[in-house]
């Protein structure tokens, strides 16, 4: 029998494919070089969700508040100012000093509702 040749049965056919050829999956894209601003944008991204700003992928709902691991995140970026301090681009200090500016800002909003 040659591949893709149909044999019918008693309620059911049966098709060879045994040599034909599978179609392998698109290799995903690829990813981004990590960066610093990629870092940090992430744990902001993080921050953010976790004070419920940002909507959940699957449901498009506000995220829950969970004001900890906001808090954790915000530490976190924190802890990489200082760290690094005298070590950034001024585009990399300014990127996280505005982070940092905005993710206090609303976590106080979000601590106080």
């Amino acid at each position: 029998m040659s591949p893709d040749e149909r044999k019918e049965g008693p309620g059911f056919t049966i098709v060879d494919r045994r040599g034909a050829k599978e179609e392998e999956p698109a290799a995903p894209p690829p990813l981004p070089k990590p960066d610093f601003a990629g870092l940090a944008l992430s744990l902001a991204t993080s921050a953010l969700f976790h004070l419920g700003l940002l909507p959940e992928p699957d449901t498009g709902q506000p995220g829950p508040k969970n004001l900890a691991l906001a808090r954790h995140s915000i530490d976190t970026l924190e802890l990489l100012e200082d760290k690094t301090r005298g070590n950034l681009t001024s585009e990399e200090a300014e990127l996280l000093a505005k982070l940092l500016t905005e993710l206090r800002v609303h976590y106080l909003e979000s601590s106080h509702t």
